[in-house]
């Protein structure tokens, strides 16, 4: 329970603090309660002054011309204050979730992608947009309200004391009974905004694993199942939701209670001094003072319920900062800069020679080695097929060596050490393709030009032909123009490996690893992509993991796992003309 008010007090401190990245619009938002408070003061004697003469005094309307021109500029003054406190407020918000969400998004590209695996990809995209988005209404609203709770009642119930004693202590007495019951709504409204935010997670994490595997769920007739999940999954989101606007509206009406009782206390008092009922005063109470302290009495409570009107937003904030918090271990330090990796080593030109000892890879939760001490040595230039049968490690080798996967062990490309080797540099001269290459929305150019968003379409279309990717675009209405879903809706598995292969054939890298790149291609199909791929990587080191016997024999050379160890088997190399 400690370390949780510990963590908690921590978070609060922490999101506090993102007040400062909200530049000059925040401290005008934050300042223009105060004048605007010391206006009303002003504009409340104006107005009371005004009907005290004019009712009392019984001075011509003609006289006061002076008070009421003083009146409408203070008037017109609170309502620019307003505006611009408005707006101040909107542009600070807007710029500490725009910090904030940087900050997270170098937190998620400096991360090593096994982090990233390790957390549901809807969670960290509900960071990124919901929570980060709850502290809107923190910074909007209840910020700007805290700071004038805090000021504005005391600063009137002394304006007020100076007038009348009684009306100046009655406020003094009754104002702090609305923090202490926003305090006890407070307690429940948290708890229950914690429940939402949380169940909000769950359901992103929900729906975004399950749209993952729509095809797989379809396939299996868990369709409905499902849907039926989401359902119930979205049926408690609405109950915690609706829970939460309970506790709000509930605090809310307490709270508007007990400023109503203050207020109606101002008023008998007042009243029961003109007819002489309460005699507190030698010389008894003048219009011009009654009226001041009635026009003064609803506004000594307004900040109060301002405040408490928008404390479920500061509820929602920590909420969110404490989901942010659990997701990503901890808060981000939006003011340190971003520390670069460091670069102990610098890339030989050419080819890339590859060299790996004693590499170790479990699963990432530890309970099982995939890769046990396995050592490699490729030379610059060199074509070397891995062969294996599936689940033994070629995959994790592979994203070992290119830097996605942590692992023990030594990697040396090109004789520096991979942890050396900036991150910039790293992608430039090492190409990975994966099983299962990731094609994004647009068309099959589009995805192609992703290798190098410079690329003419001279270029494109020369890569899309080494691909033999024109072999099936040729067909389409639209050729490469034509649109694809997301990872590829719409095309084979194989077409999705060919445009991955094109889109690698507008880069320069050195080192190329791939991951079966002929799978789901007949062999005459097979042959030509892997012309293409050979015509490529002359003059670079290439690293095939692959079941295809022809594959491995077209290279040449390939290392085969035995005994948990990489061993050399020589193949005959044959002629592509044959192969075909």
């Amino acid at each position: 329970m400690a370390m949780d008010i510990s963590a908690e007090r921590a978070q609060g401190r922490w999101m506090a603090g993102l007040r400062r990245f909200g530049g000059w619009p925040l401290a005008l938002a934050l300042g223009a309660p105060l004048v605007s408070g010391i206006l009303l003061l002003g504009q409340a004697f104006l107005l009371s002054r005004l009907l005290g003469r004019a009712i009392g005094e019984g001075v011509p309307v003609s006289d006061l011309g002076g008070d009421v021109m003083a009146f409408g500029g203070l008037l017109l003054a609170r309502i620019l204050l307003g505006l611009a406190g408005e707006v101040g407020a909107a542009a600070g918000a807007e710029r500490i979730k725009l910090a904030l969400r940087r900050a997270l998004f170098d937190r998620l590209l400096t991360e090593h992608p096994a982090w990233s695996a390790a957390r549901p990809s809807g969670a960290l995209g509900t960071a990124l947009v919901d929570h980060v988005e709850a502290l809107d209404g923190f910074f909007l609203r209840f910020l700007p309200a805290a700071v004038g709770a805090a000021v504005l009642p005391l600063a009137f119930a002394v304006a007020a004391m100076a007038v009348d004693w009684v009306v100046g202590l009655l406020f003094l007495l009754t104002a702090p009974l609305i923090p202490v019951f926003m305090a006890l709504a407070g307690w429940g409204a948290k708890s229950a905004a914690e429940a939402q935010a949380s169940a909000l997670a769950r359901l992103s994490g929900h729906f975004a694993d399950r749209l993952r595997g729509l095809t797989t769920l379809a396939l299996l007739g868990r369709g409905e199942a499902e849907a039926e999940r989401a359902e119930s999954a979205t049926d408690e989101l609405r109950r915690r939701t609706l829970r939460v606007l309970r506790i709000a509206f509930l605090s809310s009406a307490v709270l508007e209670f007990f400023a109503a009782l203050g207020v109606a206390g101002v008023a008998l008092y007042v009243g029961l001094t003109y007819l002489g009922l309460v005699g507190l005063h030698a010389h008894g109470l003048t219009l011009q003072a009654g009226l001041f302290c009635l026009l003064m009495a609803p506004d000594v409570y307004q900040p109060l319920r301002t405040m408490a009107a928008h404390y479920h937003d500061r509820a929602g904030a920590k909420a969110a900062v404490a989901e942010l918090s659990t997701l990503f271990g901890t808060l981000p330090d939006l003011g340190a800069k971003r520390e670069e990796p460091a670069v102990t080593g610098r890339l030989p030109e050419g080819p890339l020679g590859l060299t790996a000892g004693g590499l170790v890879v479990s699963t990432p939760d530890g309970a099982r080695r995939i890769l046990r001490d396995v050592d490699l040595s490729i030379a610059p230039g060199a074509r070397v097929a891995l062969e294996g049968p599936s689940g033994i490690g070629k995959s994790t080798l592979l994203e070992r060596l290119a830097g996605l996967r942590a692992g023990e062990g030594t990697v040396l490309l090109g004789g520096v050490a991979l942890s050396g080797i900036g991150e910039a540099a790293l992608r430039e001269r090492v190409a990975f393709l994966p099983q299962r290459p990731h094609l994004f929305v647009g068309t099959i150019r589009d995805n192609i030009r992703f290798g190098r968003t410079g690329a003419g379409d001279a270029e494109v279309e020369a890569a899309a032909a080494r691909a033999c990717v024109d072999a099936f675009a040729t067909e389409l209405p639209l050729g490469l123009d034509t649109p694809v879903g997301e990872n590829g809706l719409g095309l084979s598995g194989g077409e999705r490996h060919r445009v991955a292969l094109a889109r690698l054939y507008l880069r320069d890298p050195s080192l190329i690893l791939l991951d079966e790149p002929t799978a789901h291609l007949d062999p005459a199909t097979e042959a030509e992509v892997l012309r293409g791929l050979l015509e490529f990587t002359a003059g670079r080191t290439l690293l095939v993991a692959t079941h295809s016997a022809r594959v491995a024999r077209m290279l040449g050379t390939s290392l085969r796992f035995r005994d948990g160890r990489l061993v050399p088997v020589p193949k005959p190399r044959i002629d592509l003309e044959t192969a075909a």
